[in-house]
């Protein structure tokens, strides 16, 4: 069949990708650890998450929790842990006084650059190896797996197809 070989290859990138990404993952949070700031308490990827969004500047809880895909009670709890490691601070909006503006702290911004770079300097190395177009194309094959991913958390995934049916006897 002339699809064969296709499927097989697109199979063979989907599993060795699938077999890639824990490996990934867990030499990235390595990586976080090992460059995490001492504050007393403990950080984890969620908080570099946080603190990405963060680094350009401040941000609304809920327009954190938006770009994050995560629920305003979560992305609160986790600020609450960054606020306790004297990482960020939160403020009421002084345009509206319901919503809560949280940033980081300017005299811990040196520290959370720090970690953050460290985070992501493995990331940062594999890049640069990449001619423009590599990367570029990287890039936009990790945009279209979280929008697909986004996408499939958002919707139900579809059927699995039916089992063939054998003919009436």
């Amino acid at each position: 069949m002339a699809t064969e070989p296709s499927a097989a290859r697109h199979s063979a990138a989907c599993l060795r990708l699938m077999r890639l990404f824990p490996l990934v993952m867990r030499g990235i949070r390595r990586y976080q650890d090992q460059a995490v700031p001492e504050t007393g308490v403990p950080l984890s990827p969620r908080h570099v998450a946080a603190l990405e969004h963060l680094r350009d500047g401040p941000l609304s809880v809920g327009t954190l929790a938006e770009r994050l895909g995560l629920s305003l009670s979560t992305v609160s709890g986790a600020l609450a842990e960054l606020d306790q490691a004297g990482l960020v601070e939160r403020s009421a909006d002084q345009a509206d006084r319901r919503r809560t503006i949280v940033q980081i702290r300017p005299e811990s911004r040196l520290a959370v650059e720090d970690w953050l770079d460290g985070a992501s300097a493995p990331l940062a190395r594999v890049l640069d190896r990449l001619d423009t177009g590599e990367r570029a194309a990287f890039i936009k094959a990790m945009d279209m797996l979280e929008a697909e991913l986004r996408i499939t958390n958002t919707y139900a995934a579809p059927a699995a197809p039916a089992a063939p049916q054998s003919p009436p006897a």
